[in-house]
């Protein structure tokens, strides 16, 4: 693919694959292209592998598909790979018949290194929890224009790689970063709670330090739909040890993708699995959702 990497002495490779359907393909913010380059470059980087060396891309095509909209994906596609360092080195187009596929589905592939495996499971007592911006922008923004709603402000996803901001926060000396997770899929309160019952520990959130948008806030009161509840697609749930949460917090800040990192919350070794949101006025356990609130997110 004609790029050059420098890479310590001692690294891995990681592997993932993933396929994506949204509706609407296109949305404020990105598109099904954006969303495929993106979601498959952020699974790597929650394992450490912020490095993407490669990917495949295989899309299924309806037919009678506009194939003017097609090259506005490709254009996508190539775009976020540009942004997120890496490039499409082989692919495959299959075509179904009217009716039998809805529109297009997108298949990445992706291959990147590693010089240090973090996973979800590595939270402790005492460890605090980053967030690393406003919660909730994907999954609103979606549903927004599926349903054409009218509303007075602008919903946009947060669709982007994120492999450069966990680079720089893995950049940060000692190793501070001990658990990372995408909050994608039920949101926020999902990754806290898959983070807390994989490392046996209890999870308290103060909700008033979760960064949410005053248009996500709103969108989420008309709908009666929790911010924290809702699918992320450019945002980064970090475990990080006490000592170096200062230093992460300020290399995350220093991304254009990270300005409004916030430390969240805290682990404990109360209610292992638990997770406890924290209101200003009370306390009550952050349940996930039940069901598929917006189905063809991702």
């Amino acid at each position: 693919h004609g790029r050059e990497h420098s890479f310590p002495t001692r690294r891995s490779s990681d592997l993932t694959t993933d396929s994506h359907v949204v509706k609407p393909r296109r949305f404020p913010g990105g598109d099904i292209g954006r969303l495929a380059v993106a979601g498959t470059v952020n699974d790597l980087a929650m394992m450490g592998a912020t490095e993407p060396l490669a990917l495949t891309c295989a899309a299924i095509v309806e037919e009678g598909f506009p194939r003017a909209e097609l090259e506005q994906i490709w254009a996508s596609i190539r775009a976020t790979c540009v942004e997120a360092g890496t490039t499409v080195v082989t692919g495959d187009t299959k075509v179904m018949g009217k009716g039998e596929l809805d529109g297009l589905a997108l298949n990445t592939t992706g291959v990147a290194i590693t010089s240090r495996y973090v996973r979800d499971c590595g939270l402790a007592p005492g460890d605090l929890l980053i967030v690393t911006g406003t919660v909730g922008d994907h999954g609103l923004a979606v549903m927004a224009a599926r349903h054409a709603l009218a509303l007075e402000f602008e919903l946009r996803s947060d669709v982007a790689p994120v492999n450069g901001l966990v680079r720089a926060a893995l950049a940060v000396d000692g190793g501070g970063v001990v658990a990372m997770k995408d909050p994608t899929r039920g949101g926020l309160a999902s990754a806290l709670a898959e983070m807390a019952g994989k490392s046996r520990v209890g999870v308290e959130v103060h909700e008033p330090a979760v960064p949410v948008s005053d248009a996500v806030r709103a969108a989420g009161e008309l709908l009666g739909i929790d911010p924290l509840v809702v699918a992320n697609e450019g945002k980064v749930v970090l475990g990080v040890r006490p000592a170096a949460v200062d230093a992460v917090l300020a290399a995350l800040r220093a991304h254009p993708l990270g300005a409004a990192a916030a430390v969240i919350g805290v682990c404990t070794d109360e209610r292992p699995g638990a997770v406890v949101l924290d209101t200003g006025f009370g306390r009550r356990l952050l349940s996930e959702a039940e069901g598929e609130l917006q189905p063809r997110i991702c």
